[in-house]
Formats: C-alpha cells, structure tokens, sequence
C-alpha cells in the first residue's frame, strides 16, 4: 500500500503512545496532552529540505497553535540525537519523538518500508482523532492546519 496503511477513523479515540523525546524530558505521551490539541505530524527524515521547511513553518507559526491551546509533536525514524540536532540548527521549541522501528508510525498509518509518511493528524483535547493531512505540501501545510483547527474548534 503506497499510503502507509490503514487510517484510523476520524472520531475514534487517537491510539496512545510513548516515545523519546529530544526535549529534555525523556519520553513524551499523547495522554500527557489530554485537554489541549495535539498536532502529531509525521515526517521522513531531519535535515531533509521538504521535512526542514515544515518543521521551520510549524515553528514560525508556533505562538498560533499556542494560542488555540495546540501542541505541535513531530514524529521520524532519527534518533534523539538527531532531533536534538535538528532543533538546535533549526531554532525548534517543540519535541521531536524518536520512532526508530515504526511502531508508533504504523499505528497511524504513516510507515513505508523504512521511514515515516509526511502525515499529519489533528487529534481533540478528548483523544479523538479530529482530521487527517496525507498529501502535505510542506511551505503551506501549517497554515492548513491552523486553519482546519479554527473551523474544528468553532464546531466544538
């Protein structure tokens, strides 16, 4: 399948997980977001140019998502070390999760062969998987999310 794997269904409770984070805080869960958005993007590989211009997009944009009570994870096969290096160069302030062998990936639909989709997944302060991105164009994509968070949290 050349999209990744089964998608969970929107409104279905988001699969919980624990990985490494860069943040200086060990391991991160989506259950140590319950009450506020989680962003939970996907991307293949740091340093890349199209995954270095999301991730530089979702950090210039970082006070909006703040601002609307979102958190912005992103997820890839690199190690911690990687990340941290990623975030230094990069000037990013959110955590990069470690998924080395997929696991948490494929969970979501978002693994092929080797590395993670460019996916991304608006998941409610309840848990629930709001909305799914699968063909993210990395310049504008943030700003696509933004905007699909303000009509979600208008209908909520």
């Amino acid at each position: 399948m050349g999209n990744g794997g089964a998608q969970i269904p929107l409104g279905t409770a988001a699969p919980n997980f624990s990985l490494p984070s860069n943040s200086g805080t060990g391991t991160v869960s989506l259950s140590d977001y319950r009450g506020q958005w989680v962003v939970l993007y996907f991307y293949p590989k740091d340093f890349t140019s199209g995954c270095t211009l999301e991730a530089q997009r979702f950090q210039q944009d970082l006070a909006e998502y703040q601002a609307r009570n979102a958190q912005v994870l992103g997820v890839s096969a690199d190690d911690v070390g990687s990340h941290a290096r990623f975030c230094d160069s990069e000037g990013l302030v959110f955590p990069l999760l470690s998924d080395p062998m997929g696991e948490v990936s494929q969970l979501y639909g978002s693994w092929l062969g080797a590395r993670s989709l460019r996916h991304t997944y608006l998941i409610s302060p309840e848990g629930l998987m709001q909305e799914r991105f699968l063909g993210v164009r990395p310049a504008v994509h943030s700003q696509e999310v933004l905007a699909r968070l303000d009509e979600l949290q208008v209908q909520g």
